[in-house]
């Protein structure tokens, strides 16, 4: 295996779980359930631990990160919010929604594919063995990245078809990721506070955006399968790390 390859199987990947939303996007209030979950599982099980872990590599207790992260939970609330009062006019600002705040989300999420091909071009550097463990993990975390881009952009009001080119674009970026990885040497430091910018980013549109949506119509016994649906995500994110360690 090759980190072309690899990045290829990490598109396939990060394509069939956006299709899965599109899918299914009549039930989406299901699929944003699981959403959630996925989200929660991703910042708690995968993104802080990893962080921590590049915080005690470089002899610092991690505070930076930290900060790197509330700054990313407050930098999207901030542009979705004056997305929101530039569309005021508009009915759906009522509803917390706009087209553009899915577009914001999709491309946050694209970027962070990018950056997953750029491990997995780096990771093949190192040796072949590392190439494939860090493939592996990328593969399985870039079913919920396709799921994601998915679901945010159809929760924010976004036609199908303008999903499936944000989707298309989220499962081209891991192998352009990977392409550019011969080209890119980004420092320990920065990919610490990268994670925690994205960890933050994650949290607010799990808390904001998704979960809420999820519940906005919801009756009693909906509302038990939604949060069933929702520690489901998380547990599948906590299963995946520890089997890909």
């Amino acid at each position: 295996m090759s980190a072309i390859s690899a990045s290829l199987l990490a598109s396939l990947s990060t394509s069939v779980g956006g299709l899965v939303a599109l899918k299914f996007r009549d039930r989406l209030h299901l699929v944003l359930g699981f959403t959630a979950g996925v989200l929660l599982g991703t910042v708690s099980f995968d993104i802080l631990p990893e962080l921590f872990e590049q915080a005690h590599r470089l002899g610092t207790n991690g505070m930076p990160a930290m900060i790197a992260l509330v700054a990313g939970f407050l930098l999207f609330h901030s542009l979705e919010k004056f997305l929101l009062i530039h569309h005021s006019h508009e009915a759906d600002y009522a509803n917390h929604h706009h087209p553009d705040v899915g577009v914001l989300s999709a491309l946050a999420l694209i970027a962070h594919s990018f950056l997953d091909g750029v491990g997995i071009g780096l990771a093949f550097q190192i040796s072949t063995a590392a190439g494939i463990g860090v493939a592996l993990a990328v593969i399985t975390h870039d079913f919920s990245d396709g799921l994601n881009t998915v679901s945010l952009m159809l929760v924010n009001r976004n036609s199908p078809r303008r999903s499936f080119v944000m989707l298309v674009l989220d499962a081209v970026a891991p192998v352009c990721g990977a392409l550019s990885a011969g080209h890119l040497e980004p420092s320990a430091s920065s990919l610490t506070l990268y994670l925690g910018f994205f960890g933050g980013f994650l949290l607010y549109i799990g808390v904001s955006d998704v979960l809420p949506e999820a519940h906005s119509n919801a009756r009693l016994p909906t509302s038990i399968v939604l949060i069933a649906l929702t520690t489901l995500g998380a547990a599948v994110m906590y299963l995946t790390v520890r089997l890909l360690g």
